[in-house]
């Protein structure tokens, strides 16, 4: 770095002279941070002590929406999504807003139709998002023409992302090289775009590939360049120094409180490495320290149950090995722990490889990570010697299709083939925009939906998100009962479970009596499991114990003393279960039963659409015969091995 000031230790505070060239920050705590240290479950409650603190600092711009967070925030925290941009605008008055858009995605999971992603986008401007940061998964900027047209016509900042991925350590090769970004940056400022954001979801960027990778960048193309780098390999820091001294112009950091790990490197750090340089940021530490204070004491202690302290390390390096995301690697760890099949972790690992290169060579982000991870777990636990790919997810088969785009490489021949036999759409992949073979979908979910959507931002949710969007209407209408489940915890809340937690530890759990009992013959031994934690409990009933016979001929086997509690049993079969039994291969969720009591079904017809991990399953019949009895509805969560349906 080069004109370097001298000051001294006064010029500690704000008012020190302005840098020549003062770097850009973007703070993403109350987004990404959140979404990627505590699986986005951060709630807008917590957001607003902070909110005109972070409103004072000076930032570019504070992200606040998109990604994980509008799906989240209905489905697991009973909130609404545009309620929270709302809100926090009320309290972040001069600092713009920005969101992550998944280009046709949106916020969600697949490519939606022009009327959906037009909507949505009006909708997004008219309650208060100001910079539209756009990415496509597959860098197939035919995704970007409908979404861009809005923000254009909404008077907002239209930041093109470019997501970052490498096929090798290190920037180069054949694919995924300097001439690659490069053609993409222009691509981007063709389009009309307000700056440019290189998006590096998992860590990769080198700082030695950072360096020519930003110089090449700000030749090419007029507009500012944006840094978005992960910490998860721990390289992020030194990248971010390099990408400064390379002329980038805005960075992407989080407060201390919801940094590092998966997240990104923390602000505070960088505000203090670039002090009295010409690229200062002019931030007051006092202001960002008193910020941590009330995210430190009055926030993150409501969401310590949710972080992984699994690993005392702070960095992933084997992300550098198999470029997995840290969201995508936790959905898959816990994918796998759910179906007791944790022990193929590392087959997961060497698979992944293999199918991303199936699917072209995609890069590794939301949905393509989802895509290609459940698709990999799906190959490790129900594939054979004698054939791959055996349970192929619908999401597959629309990449496949050519509903996502253009990959960087083509798709493996023979998958596609495969994926693509008795393919609704057709067994020919398209060429064209995915857009232009999507029917509208706006008036159809109006139809569906009914006067539960009670405007255009409730029906843009359920068009969405069909399944868990009518859901939470129901819960914001008053027509279902909310769940414990959704609802938020307090401090007091978190005091008391914490102390309970201490005694436990301490034998201290019940306050011991003078007049305490001797201890009898009747004496009992449990394991306990609380968040995680384990203790050993003795249980003495007390009064006349009974013993049930299962059966009168059958003595009872004797229960060891400290035998530990049973895990999840599998679900028991329902009394009419005469014939061939649909189970779930996978705990997920119901999305929707394609056939109904009665109909007559051929063996490998499909019969249920079964969503694990986001993404969809088609679950196909397992003999011929009639369905008797279907014992789930849409929105259900099922457990594996729970019996969907029977065919008798």
């Amino acid at each position: 770095m080069s004109d370097q000031v001298k000051m001294t230790p006064l010029d500690y505070s704000a008012d020190r002279p302005a840098a020549e060239n003062p770097v850009k920050i973007m703070d993403l705590s109350i987004r990404d941070g959140h979404q990627s240290l505590f699986a986005t479950r951060g709630r807008t409650e917590d957001m607003i002590p902070v909110a005109e603190m972070m409103d004072e600092v000076g930032f570019w711009a504070i992200e606040t929406w998109g990604g994980a967070t509008f799906d989240t925030m209905h489905r697991f925290l009973n909130e609404d999504p545009w309620e929270r941009l709302r809100t926090l605008k009320r309290y972040i008055k001069k600092t713009p807003f920005s969101m992550l858009l998944r280009a046709q995605n949106l916020v969600g999971y697949r490519n939606y139709a022009d009327d959906l992603a037009y909507a949505f986008v009006d909708r997004a401007a008219e309650n208060g998002m100001d910079v539209f940061r756009t990415f496509d998964a597959l860098n197939d900027y035919r995704n970007f023409e409908t979404v861009v047209k809005q923000i254009k016509k909404s008077g907002k900042h239209f930041q093109g992302c470019i997501c970052y991925t490498l096929t090798e350590p290190r920037l180069g090769g054949e694919v995924y090289n300097l001439d690659y970004y490069v053609d993409r940056a222009k691509s981007l400022e063709s389009m009309g775009a307000d700056s440019v954001c290189i998006k590096d979801m998992a860590g990769l960027l080198a700082p030695y590939d950072a360096y020519p990778l930003i110089k090449a960048l700000k030749e090419a193309v007029e507009i500012p360049i944006h840094l978005h780098s992960h910490f998860t390999s721990g390289m992020s820091p030194m990248t971010h120094l390099k990408a400064i001294e390379a002329g980038v112009d805005i960075i992407d950091t989080c407060m201390t409180p919801y940094a590092y790990r998966t997240s990104h490197a923390a602000v505070e750090p960088l505000v203090m490495a670039l002090l009295g340089t010409n690229r200062d940021t002019g931030f007051d530490i006092k202001k960002l320290a008193a910020i941590n204070e009330v995210l430190e004491k009055e926030v993150m202690p409501k969401y310590k149950h949710l972080l992984d302290d699994s690993k005392v390390s702070i960095i992933d390096i084997n992300v550098l090995l198999h470029q997995t995301p840290g969201g995508m690697l936790s959905n898959l760890v816990n994918q796998l722990r759910e179906m007791d099949a944790l022990d193929k972790i590392g087959e997961v690992y060497k698979e992944l490889p293999k199918v991303r290169k199936d699917l072209g060579q995609i890069p590794l982000v939301t949905p393509t990570s989802q895509i290609v991870g459940v698709q990999t777990v799906n190959n490790v636990l129900h594939d054979t010697p004698d054939e791959r790919y055996k349970m192929i997810t619908g999401q597959v088969k629309d990449l496949c299709y050519g509903l996502y785009g253009k990959t960087a490489v083509p798709i493996n021949a023979e998958l596609q083939k495969k994926a693509l036999k008795g393919y609704p759409r057709g067994e020919e992949p398209i060429t064209c925009r995915p857009a232009e073979v999507l029917e509208p979908e706006l008036e159809k979910a109006k139809a569906e939906i009914g006067d539960l959507a009670v405007d255009m931002d409730d029906l843009i949710l359920y068009a969405q998100f069909p399944v868990t969007g009518k859901k939470f209407l129901e819960w914001k209408y008053g027509k279902a009962e909310v769940p414990d489940s959704v609802k938020p915890i307090t401090l007091e809340d978190v005091k008391k479970k914490d102390e309970i937690i201490k005694k436990a530890k301490a034998g201290e759990l019940i306050e011991r009596k003078s007049d305490e009992p001797a201890k009898s013959a009747a004496l009992r031994t449990f394991n306990v499991f609380v968040d995680n934690e384990y203790f050993n409990v003795e249980v003495d009933p007390t009064g006349e114990m009974q013993v049930v016979s299962a059966a009168p001929a059958v003595a009872a086997a004797p229960v060891p003393a400290a035998a530990p509690a049973p895990v999840a049993a599998e679900p028991a079969p329902a009394a009419d279960t005469d014939g061939a039994l649909l189970l779930a291969p996978m705990p997920g969720m119901i999305v929707k039963y394609l056939v109904n009591e009665g109909d007559s079904v051929t063996k490998g017809d499909a019969v249920v659409v079964l969503e694990a991990m986001k993404m969809e399953n088609s679950l196909t019949a397992p003999a011929d015969g009639v369905v008797k009895s279907i014992k789930f509805v849409s929105g259900d969560s099922v457990a594996k091995g729970a019996v969907l349906c029977v065919i008798g």
